[in-house]
């Protein structure tokens, strides 16, 4: 039976797969704590993570983070708003 990734060990794939680079909500709580922030509107945990490294999740801005749950950064449409 296969084991579905989610969270930051998908992020963690997803950077040991090499790519570069990936926007991910960050937390140093829980994964839950960090999709609780962004769902209330904290957006300044929404983040490009660049690297694992031994002691966490590191940003585009050199800050440490232990959890990092890899989501979608989607472009607003005309419809989307109501307009």
């Amino acid at each position: 039976m296969l084991i579905e990734l989610q969270g930051s060990r998908l992020t963690q794939a997803i950077l040991e797969r090499d790519d570069n680079q990936v926007w991910c909500a960050v937390s140093n709580v829980s994964d839950d704590h960090a999709m609780t922030a962004i769902d209330n509107g904290y957006y300044e945990l929404l983040v490009s993570i660049v690297s694992l490294g031994d002691d966490g999740f590191v940003c585009d801005k050199g800050h440490l983070w232990q959890y990092a749950v890899p989501v979608k950064k989607v472009e607003l449409t005309q419809d989307d708003v109501g307009l």
